[in-house]
């Protein structure tokens, strides 16, 4: 056995042991509540070089943080942010998935595409269907080896492209969607540990996420026609492999319908979107902010303006196609969509009240200002700084579940190894493109969706009268040169 095929199965191994990830979240308040018990106890603490406040390290079981966790942990889990998010969403996209819309679309997309232009169809639709949440695994992998098959190509090279689009190119799309509103529910908090007023959209990385689509839809296409496909050899149909299936067969004159009736509805709510935006004392403008931040509340209205849209288009497809009979459908299929989000809200009990508790240690703020105080004693450059934090993301990745455990438990059952050889080369190269996305970002201060950019301004740092006696981050915690980080 090769070296690489033993590192994946240790991997798996270590893997497939990890508990469930209620029970990871649980673990991780255990070990909160001790590190905090440590922290108040030696006097961690670090000053704020922004607002010049002294942070300091609480014990999670004193008497305030103890009322904070059992009598406010209705509000704990109320107030966790992705949680409204992504509610919010998924009542409107519940009803374009039941419907079929998203399923619908998809198959349209992939059956009318040319021989020749087939992959990157194929990309751009496996990228385009997160929209569609499981839908993009469930429909995008295996019709695109359908598509593959029918235009006399190998299966498996389309599995592979579709596979590499809705996994290996997950952070790319032309619009946000859903999942862009789930980040941004972790981001902002995230972001307030630095500036409690700074303020995430959903459409703040709308550029690179397109950069994204423009820089790996060749990258997915060259190697499949011209690496995977080859490799795999020439391909002959059997009677296991039939020639007709249902994915493939060409969208019916309802659906069609359903389809033009959708189209029409989200013309519809971007004209209405824009009209509401360009009328004087719009809510949506904010005209006593600074010129790029005049649009924040437009941008932040796009979580409401994408569950609209998923819903009104949902419902005229499936008034066109026929799938919604009467309104009593529709509240149906948006029972269902928030049924199917049990695991979820399990699990966002358990990580709202990690993420508050800590906060209410104070240990989050204090790492944070020791972190940046170690990364500025390095002195990386900035395009340097971002491409170690994206190599440490590869790591976590290889540890924590992603939707492509969903793939795995419906992919033809071949080879680690072959599945392995099959995708390591768009593994590779998105790794090595993403980096040089990242990197070419930042040294040409692009921006990164509108209005926000790729550096950051922090509000003027606080006088060192506010500072403590040593200068800056106190306690066991502090590197040789905190009080030049606090400055």
């Amino acid at each position: 056995m090769s070296l690489t095929a033993r590192l994946l199965n240790t991997i798996e191994r270590v893997g497939n042991r990890l508990p469930d990830p209620v029970f990871l979240f649980l673990w991780l308040i255990l070990g909160l509540v001790v590190l905090s018990l440590v922290g108040a106890g030696l006097g961690w603490s670090a000053v704020n070089p922004v607002t010049g406040d002294v942070l300091q390290a609480e014990s999670l079981l004193s008497p305030g943080n103890l009322e904070r966790l059992f009598i406010g942990m209705p509000r704990t889990l109320a107030d966790f942010p992705p949680l409204g998010i992504v509610i919010t969403i998924i009542y409107g996209a519940s009803v374009a998935e039941r419907t079929g819309m998203f399923s619908t679309a998809i198959r349209g997309a992939l059956l009318n595409a040319p021989r020749f232009i087939l992959t990157p169809i194929v990309v751009v639709t496996g990228m385009v269907s997160h929209h569609a949440s499981d839908a993009s695994y469930v429909v995008v992998i295996p019709l695109a080896a359908v598509i593959f098959a029918a235009a006399g190509r190998h299966p498996l090279a389309g599995l592979a492209a579709g596979f590499a689009a809705v996994s290996g190119g997950y952070a790319g799309n032309l619009f946000p969607g859903a999942s862009d509103a789930l980040i941004l529910g972790i981001t902002e908090p995230a972001a307030h540990l630095i500036d409690p007023s700074y303020a995430v959209s959903i459409a703040g990385n709308w550029f690179f996420i397109v950069g994204v689509v423009f820089v790996f839809t060749p990258i997915v296409w060259f190697l499949t026609d011209r690496v995977i496909e080859p490799r795999l050899g020439p391909w002959t149909p059997t009677s296991a492999a039939p020639a007709t299936a249902e994915e493939k067969t060409p969208l019916t004159s309802a659906e069609k319908r359903g389809l033009l009736f959708a189209g029409l509805t989200i013309l519809a709510m971007i004209a209405l979107w824009t009209t509401v935006t360009l009328l004087p004392g719009s809510p949506f403008v904010d005209i006593d902010a600074e010129p790029e931040q005049r649009f924040n509340p437009l941008y932040r209205s796009l979580v409401a303006f994408f569950a609209l849209t998923f819903f009104g288009a949902g419902a005229a497809f499936g008034v066109g196609s026929g799938s919604i009979k009467d309104h009593r459908d529709l509240v149906r299929m948006m029972r269902e969509g928030i049924s199917q989000l049990a695991p979820y809200i399990v699990l966002a009990f358990f990580a709202a009240h990690f993420v508050a508790m800590f906060n209410w240690s104070g240990l989050g703020p204090i790492l944070a200002v020791n972190a940046a105080a170690s990364l500025r004693e390095l002195a990386l450059p900035t395009p340097l700084l971002l491409i170690v934090v994206v190599l440490v993301s590869c790591i976590f990745d290889l540890f924590i579940g992603s939707a492509s455990a969903k793939w795995s438990a419906l992919a033809p059952r071949f080879g680690l190894g072959s599945l392995m050889a099959t995708m390591l080369p768009y593994a590779g190269a998105f790794l090595v493109a993403g980096l040089i996305m990242v990197a070419t970002w930042v040294a040409l201060d692009l921006p990164l969706g509108p209005g926000v950019g790729v550096h950051y301004d922090p509000p003027p740092p606080a006088t060192a009268s506010h500072l403590p006696a040593d200068g800056g981050i106190a306690g066991p915690l502090a590197p040789p040169q905190a009080a030049a980080a606090a400055k």
